[in-house]
C-alpha cells in the first residue's frame, strides 16, 4: 500500500529531522572525547570515590600509610608524573594495601624520586603538604588516577589544588605555604634516592629490624608480597 502524499512528506520531514539530530550527537561527542581524551589533568577528577573506599580507617603519618608498630617497611621511589607508577598506583599495590597494610604486617612509604621534569617537583611538594595534614596517600593516590601527559603543563595551581580540595586537605592555605617550602625537601629526598643507587620509577626497598633491603621493582603483587614475606621472614626472631 502506498501512503498519501501529505503523510509521506511528514514521514520525510520526520526522518530528516531524525538524522539531523543523530548528526549533532555524534558531533558533541566527538567533540567531549576531544576535549577530554588528550593531555590529561583535568580538574573534574576521576577515581575519588576508588580511593576513599582503599583508604578508608588506614592510619597515616605524613607519607607513610599504614599501622606505625608494622614490623615491615615497605617504600616506593616513585615520581608522580611517572606512567609506570600510575600503573603500580591502580593495579599493583591495592591489593597490598587492602591486605598486608590494612592488616598492621607492613607499612607503605612513599618517597620523592622526581627524574622526570620541574613538574615533578611541583607534584612532589604538593603530596609533602598534602602529607602534613594527614591526606598524603589520598593526594597520591587520586594524583595518579587523574595523571596527564609528561611535561605538558597540566602540573599547575588550578589542577594541584582540586586534587587537594579533593584529597580531604582541610586547610588549603597552609597547604599552599607548606608545598612551596617543601621543595628543598623533594629535592633532598631524590638525591638521597640516588645515593642509594635509585634512578628509576617505581623502586622498592623494604626495611625492617635486620636493615634496609633494596628489592627493585617486581613485575606483580604476586611478586612483591612474596618479596615482603621473605624480607619479614628474615627479621623474625
Amino acid at each position: 500500500m502506498r501512503a498519501d502524499p501529505e503523510r509521506r512528506a511528514r514521514l520525510l520531514q520526520m526522518a530528516a529531522g531524525a538524522g539531523f539530530l543523530a548528526l549533532a550527537i555524534v558531533l558533541v561527542l566527538i567533540v567531549v572525547n576531544a576535549s577530554s581524551g588528550g593531555s590529561g589533568g583535568d580538574t573534574k577528577l576521576e577515581g575519588v570515590v576508588e580511593v576513599d573506599r582503599l583508604l578508608e580507617g588506614i592510619p597515616q603519618q605524613q607519607l607513610v600509610l599504614g599501622e606505625t608498630e608494622a614490623p615491615v617497611e615497605l617504600f616506593e621511589y616513585g615520581d608522580l608524573q611517572c606512567p609506570v607508577c600510575k600503573g603500580y598506583a591502580e593495579e599493583i599495590l591495592p591489593p597490598i594495601i587492602e591486605g598486608m597494610v590494612r592488616q598492621g604486617k607492613v607499612k607503605l612509604a612513599f618517597r620523592n624520586l622526581t627524574i622526570i621534569g620541574e613538574e615533578s617537583v611541583a607534584a612532589g611538594a604538593a603530596v609533602l603538604a598534602a602529607g602534613e595534614q594527614g591526606r598524603g596517600w589520598n593526594y597520591l593516590e587520586l594524583f595518579y588516577r587523574n595523571q596527564g601527559q609528561e611535561n605538558s603543563g597540566y602540573v599547575d595551581d588550578q589542577f594541584l589544588e582540586a586534587i587537594a580540595k579533593r584529597a580531604g586537605v582541610e586547610n588549603l592555605a597552609e597547604w599552599n605555604r607548606d608545598r612551596r617550602a617543601l621543595i628543598p625537601q623533594v629535592e633532598a629526598d631524590t638525591e638521597e634516592a640516588r645515593r642509594l643507587g635509585y634512578d628509576a620509577t617505581p623502586s622498592f626497598a623494604i626495611n625492617t629490624i635486620k636493615g634496609f633491603e633494596s628489592i627493585g621493582t617486581p613485575q606483580t603483587t604476586g611478586a612483591l608480597e612474596d618479596a615482603i614475606s621473605e624480607a619479614a621472614a628474615r627479621a623474625a626472631p
